[in-house]
């Protein structure tokens, strides 16, 4: 597949006042009320060091274009009362598509993350023909649902997927020819084709890291490492609130990390392995990839599997952390959350064990986002490129 990536620039922390800005400064302000919730006038001019003419101006054009919403008033001991402004959740929406080594999931979000609808499909292996039609099929039963007027407010669609798949064939248990079809074909061209407007593309575990960033529970953090935990472990990373994708698009590829004696992260911590310790004793694991399962029915299989997946993050953690100071370490995936509380109940366990002079360990803590993470992730793409700012995110596009 050809990835050609194009890079944003680091966006001013402050606002300009100078004409030909207030492209910019309209993402300035988007920004920061995603990140804050609402604001008020007052509170914009001294966040952004716009004069309160600029961001009157450009309050009014958000609002006008359906972009903004009006909270109430808010009265003060002096002056004229403030009026808070938030994002409108039905003033953009975006689509997000995640391809999985076992299913398909394709979600319509808000403004705000809220996810409005999901089609899914499950699948042996991943084919793109069987993707492009998955796809084609989920959006006339969107437009049929929402109309041409809400389905036009769709600032494109994010696609997760998991770079050169081919080369996992023997991993996944497939013939090569299988999966070498994907060598050849550039899903985003494809998909682009089908529709009017652009089509996003990122790995997938940098598209998990990104729902978390966006949309979830730790955005006060600045700096971590983010394990997700699906057919494969993966993951992405934070530095300074935003996502680093590094050179590739590939930063956060954590399943590869060594951990000696020719193992690799992604033997011990991906939930592909414990299916194929299932398969072993006879069961049949489908419901492992089952959204809201419990794996109540897998013990002691699952037990040994988190014994042992704790052990191998502990140690990828001390690794990372080896090279960059995080603050925390954060483990999400496609696990039922009382399996991923254990999990990374677990992992805290083996990092506190760890004996490593020289060597301060971050945080362990539990995501926040989950299951669906990767497609809410690769929706936020179009919204990022549309409206807001990333300095570091790496994206594939027309």
């Amino acid at each position: 597949m050809q990835k050609s990536r194009e890079r944003y620039s680091a966006p001013p922390v402050r606002g300009a006042n100078q004409s030909g800005m207030r492209a910019q400064n309209e993402r300035l302000l988007l920004s920061l009320l995603h990140q804050r919730g609402s604001l008020a006038k007052r509170d914009i001019t001294q966040l952004t060091g716009l004069s309160a003419q600029t961001v009157s101006v450009i309050m009014r054009q958000l609002e006008a274009d359906g972009l903004l919403m009006r909270g109430e008033p808010v009265r003060g001991s002096v002056g004229q009362p403030s009026v808070p402004m938030s994002l409108n959740p039905d003033g953009a929406w975006s689509l997000g598509l995640k391809v999985g080594r076992r299913n398909a999931e394709l979600v319509l979000i808000d403004f705000l993350g809220k996810v409005i609808a999901k089609r899914t499909r499950v699948f042996c292996l991943p084919q793109p023909n069987e993707l492009s039609d998955f796809v084609e099929q989920s959006f006339s039963e969107l437009e049929a649902a929402y109309g041409a007027e809400k389905i036009s407010r769709i600032a494109g669609l994010g696609v997760a997927l998991p770079f050169a798949l081919w080369e996992w064939s023997e991993a996944i248990g497939s013939a090569d020819e299988v999966m070498h079809v994907w060598r050849d074909v550039d899903l985003r061209q494809d998909l682009a084709e089908m529709f009017d407007f652009p089509v996003y593309l990122q790995n997938d575990g940098t598209s998990a890291c990104g729902a978390e960033l966006a949309f979830g529970h730790h955005r006060h953090l600045r700096d971590y490492v983010y394990f997700y935990i699906g057919s494969f472990v993966g993951g992405g990373i934070v530095i300074n609130q935003c996502l680093y994708p590094g050179r590739s698009g590939n930063a956060g590829a954590l399943g590869s990390m060594s951990m000696g004696t020719g193992r690799q992260l992604v033997n011990d911590a991906s939930i592909i392995t414990l299916e194929r310790q299932l398969i072993k004793r006879g069961c049949n694991p489908q419901t492992l990839w089952v959204e809201g399962s419990d794996w109540a029915d897998f013990e002691p299989d699952a037990s040994a599997w988190i014994d042992t997946a704790a052990r191998s993050l502990a140690s990828a953690i001390a690794a990372a952390s080896a090279v960059i100071d995080f603050e925390a370490a954060m483990i999400d995936g496609a696990l039922p959350q009382r399996v991923r509380s254990i999990l990374t109940a677990a992992t805290v366990k083996e990092v506190t064990a760890l004996k490593l002079p020289g060597l301060e360990l971050p945080e362990v803590l539990e995501g926040s986002v989950g299951q669906g993470a990767k497609a809410l992730g690769a929706a936020s793409l179009p919204l990022y490129a549309k409206y807001l700012i990333d300095s570091n995110r790496a994206l594939t596009n027309a």
